[in-house]
This record gives C-alpha cells, sequence and structure tokens, in this order.
C-alpha cells in the first residue's frame, strides 16, 4: 500500500513538472529530424525580434505524430512530410490545416573521402547502408522509394540499418557504424557537418517530392498563441524564406 502511494505522488509529481515546463513561458516546437539545423538558424534569427524563450522537441515526423495524439504540449510542428501534419489536423488537433514550408531533397553522404554514389552501393566495399525507417521517417520513404526506381533495393537490403529518424541516421554515419547513409541535404548543408565526408544530391526524379507541412498545435491556445503565429508567419517571411534555401530546401 505504502509503495503504491509512493508511485502515485511520483506520477502525480512529474505531472506538475511537465505543466511547469509549459507555463507559457516557453514556445514549444516539434522538428522533425531533418530540419534540426536550419530550426537553430530560423530560432536565433527569429529571437532577434521576438525575445522569449523557445524549445526545440527533434525527432522522426512519425514519433512526434503520435506524441501529439497522446497530448504532448508542443506549440508548432513541422513535419517532413504532409501525411502527418494532415492526420492530426483531421483529429481536430490543429488550428487550421497544414501549410508546406519547404520541399526537402535527398542526398547521398559518406564519411569517407570518396565521394559516393548509387552505383557504389553494390560494391562489397560497402557493408552498411543507414537509412531513416520508412514507417514512421518520410526521408527513409524517399530512401527506398530512389532504390527500388533504381532496381538496386533487392540486392542491396541486407546491408541496411534503419535507424529511428534522420538524426540518428547521421549517427550511424559519424560514429563508423555505417559506411554510406542517406540523408536530408539540410544536414550537410548545416555548418556542424559541411566538412564532414562526401555527398551527392540523389535525383529528384527518383523519389516524390518531399512537400514538408507546418501546423500550429490547439496546445497553442492555452499556451503562447501570439508568439507561435508569429514563428510561423516568419517561416514564410523573405527571411525565413531565404535561410531554409541555404540549407538546401526548395521553396515553391
Amino acid at each position: 500500500m505504502i509503495m503504491r502511494r509512493f508511485k502515485t505522488l511520483g506520477a502525480i509529481f512529474v505531472i506538475l513538472l511537465c505543466i511547469a515546463s509549459v507555463n507559457g513561458q516557453t514556445l514549444r516546437i516539434a522538428v522533425a529530424a531533418n530540419a534540426q539545423f536550419v530550426m537553430d538558424s530560423l530560432k536565433t534569427a527569429f529571437q532577434k525580434d521576438h525575445p522569449g524563450k523557445i524549445d526545440l522537441i527533434v525527432s522522426s515526423s512519425g514519433k512526434l505524430t503520435a506524441q501529439i495524439k497522446h497530448g504532448a504540449p508542443y506549440d508548432i510542428f513541422l513535419s517532413a512530410d504532409m501525411k502527418y501534419p494532415s492526420s492530426i489536423y483531421e483529429a481536430g488537433d490543429a488550428l487550421a490545416a497544414p501549410a508546406i514550408y519547404a520541399f526537402g531533397k535527398l542526398v547521398l553522404w559518406t564519411a569517407g573521402k570518396t565521394t559516393p554514389g548509387l552505383d557504389r552501393l553494390r560494391s562489397s566495399t560497402i557493408k552498411t547502408i543507414a537509412v531513416a525507417n520508412p514507417a514512421i521517417a518520410p526521408y527513409g520513404v524517399a530512401a527506398i522509394t530512389a532504390l527500388k526506381k533504381t532496381g538496386m533495393f533487392e540486392t542491396i537490403k541486407d546491408k541496411i540499418v534503419y535507424g529511428e529518424s534522420i538524426a540518428q541516421v547521421n549517427q550511424y554515419l559519424l560514429s563508423g557504424a555505417a559506411d554510406v547513409a542517406f540523408t536530408a541535404m539540410s544536414v550537410v548543408k548545416s555548418p556542424d557537418m559541411s566538412r564532414k565526408g562526401k555527398w551527392i544530391e540523389v535525383k529528384a526524379d527518383l523519389y516524390q517530392p518531399i512537400a514538408q507541412g507546418v501546423i500550429i498545435l490547439k496546445f497553442a491556445k492555452r499556451n503562447h498563441l501570439k508568439m507561435a503565429r508569429a514563428f510561423y508567419d516568419f517561416l514564410f517571411s523573405s527571411g525565413g524564406r531565404a535561410i531554409f534555401r541555404y540549407f538546401g530546401y526548395r521553396i515553391h
């Protein structure tokens, strides 16, 4: 009985901590892993005219969607596709339908000095290929689609290791756990990664356009709606679009 009480008190304490962390003073933005680095730049630029604390929660689009549908206290969600934010809107958890903020580009990346190529994936020197899990990560869908269109998937599928998100795929490559990786151009063009290894862009006609959507979530009405709307608008401003272009995104 005493142990049950302690467990109950512990659960209440955790809930109170969560409430305290989202007390309206912090804008909480859920971000698909491909946009992690561009979001750092967007956040810095935005805060020059809009002081206030902003927390970024980075994961795969699928995982973030599951968290949002289970009540995670996020104000804005930047997905790597339109499917996930559309499902959130249809479930009644967003203030408006999602809008496309940018189109992502897929690249093949290696930490070595040799420029990678799709034709080299069959080579015996390449033993491990990192790909984001297509079940929860849109860039993983794009990578598998490209491999199937080139007719290579069946011959190299045993080399593939799946990461939960682009962030984990990047870690596989940088740690040496993978020889090559399919990642987002926004990653390899970031200041932190631009000098690490070599990469090539995967031809756009090998996969469906990666239209990336953003929504303001219903939680923002209770938390920081004015700031959430200001950040949302900034994404579509000339300054925001310039930052997206710098990181390799295509703006429609």
